[in-house]
């Protein structure tokens, strides 16, 4: 008589990305990617939820063997042989907040976002009672306390050169550590990125990106030219109902970050309440004062071995109170851009000048002829783009 063959193993379903067919394999993301912003966009391996939540949170999961020979009576005092098993923790078990805090590396990556960011109370305030709500989350789970996840989707408003796209790489980072998406990669884009150029082309483009970002986050700067009401044809639209789906039905593999100006934001959101409604969270991002202006300065120039002569110092503050006001100022970026016009000119200088043995200091100084050589002190009208 012949014997029956195995029952075939149960096939279990995997989320097809973004504009493939159900048929394909998935295959995993690239090594990385760089986004619109420059910023690297690191894919990080996902554990399976197996092996993360009873292996990597709850200790080592006990082979089938030992727990069937400890037998029924070999209970933890306060909880139960399947408690074990499932990973739940013991009714009157104790968490260290202190090691989910380390393992989670959110201390760690706070203080980056300190360091790598001036001002900014209020923003940083936010993320870090974020990123607590997301620890908490975490740790009432272990106890069998489900609740519904947190929305995580976001907008940052703001002028340009506040520090939204580094504040969304950190958060992108945070979430992946805390276990909230598989990845911890940052895609930045704009609308030239997902809106095509005729029709057919838009789908394909927005389900691209939504594809490479899937698992992290996705940075949409100035989301607010996705929709143009007065073209009638713009396909900008067709866009934004792909996003609202994705964001939707993948919110456990995907975080999308809308970026812009506060008032165009609000108008966006107010032609596309469905956009509105999926937002959770929205953070503006202040203007820099002029102090936290010259301390970015002083943090640019020293992680590129420079600094300013006492009279250089003098002569960037005159140059910030006339700088900021002018149009187009962008804050940090702006700083950034007249750091880099006042190193060109010291360069000029010292090549130029009649001196033929040049010490440390002298390659390592700024001085006020480098800064007020800007077009800025001139009386000449300014320059609307990025005035030296």
């Amino acid at each position: 008589m012949t014997s029956e063959p195995p029952p075939r193993a149960a096939r279990g379903f995997a989320m097809v990305p973004p504009g493939s067919s159900p048929g394909d394999p998935v295959k995993p993301e690239g090594a990385g990617v760089v986004g619109a912003s420059g910023a690297a966009e690191r894919d990080g391996a996902a554990e399976p939820d197996g092996a993360a939540g009873a292996a990597g949170r709850n200790g080592a999961a006990e082979p089938d063997g030992a727990a069937g020979a400890a037998g029924p009576d070999a209970q933890s005092e306060g909880g139960t042989q399947e408690d074990a098993r499932s990973g739940i923790l013991p009714e009157d078990a104790l968490i260290d907040l202190e090691a989910e805090r380390t393992n989670s590396a959110m201390d760690e990556i706070l203080d980056r976002l300190d360091g790598e960011l001036v001002g900014l109370v209020p923003v940083k305030a936010r993320i870090r009672e974020i990123a607590s709500l997301l620890l908490v989350d975490k740790m009432r789970r272990r106890f069998g306390l489900d609740s519904e996840r947190p929305s995580l989707h976001m907008c940052f408003t703001g002028s340009p050169g506040t520090g939204k796209t580094t504040v969304a790489l950190r958060m992108a980072e945070l979430l992946s550590r805390l276990g909230y998406l598989p990845k911890g990669h940052l895609v930045s884009v704009t609308r030239d990125d997902l809106v095509g150029q005729y029709i057919g082309h838009t789908a394909p483009k927005t389900r691209e990106v939504l594809k490479r970002a899937m698992g992290g986050v996705l940075f949409i700067d100035e989301a607010y030219y996705l929709y143009r009401a007065e073209n009638e044809r713009d396909y900008g639209q067709e866009s934004i109902e792909i996003l609202l789906q994705v964001m939707e039905n993948e919110r456990d593999n995907l975080v999308v970050i809308l970026a812009g100006y506060k008032d165009r934001m609000d108008t966006f959101f107010q032609a596309n309440p469905g956009m509105g409604s999926r937002i959770a969270h929205h953070i503006d991002f202040p203007d820099y004062t002029e102090d936290e202006l010259m301390r970015i300065a002083h943090l640019m120039l020293a992680g590129q071995g420079y600094e300013f002569s006492p009279e250089a110092e003098k002569a960037f503050g005159e140059y910030l109170r006339l700088r900021r006001a002018q149009p187009r100022f962008a804050n940090a970026r702006s700083v950034r851009n007249a750091l880099e016009r006042a190193r060109l000119r010291q360069a000029g200088r010292l090549v130029s000048g009649a001196t033929q043995q040049l010490s440390k200091s002298d390659l390592v100084r700024i001085e006020a002829d480098d800064i007020r050589r800007s077009r800025v002190f001139g009386e000449e009208a300014p320059d609307l783009g990025a005035p030296a």
